[in-house]
């Protein structure tokens, strides 16, 4: 069992990776000064379910590292 979860954690540590660095930023940037920040904005249910992802992925990391952490799981 301490093998599968030690698995599970880190599959979702390189998932949860590629999952931050697909979102989009937040802020404009220098694109805000010429109001060119609208031009290139992406589509937000596209948007809404990596952020559901992310958080469900997220959510299997942090149970796994305090199964792990606190040695619950033997």
């Amino acid at each position: 069992m301490l093998t599968i979860t030690w698995i599970i954690q880190i599959f979702s540590a390189f998932l949860l990776i590629i999952l931050i660095l697909l979102h989009s930023p937040k802020g404009d940037g220098i694109a805000g000064i010429g109001g060119a920040g609208n031009l290139f904005a992406s589509q937000k249910s596209a948007e809404n379910g990596l952020n559901k992802l992310t958080g469900i992925i997220s959510g299997i990391f942090v149970l796994c590292t305090f199964l792990l952490g606190f040695g619950i799981i033997k």
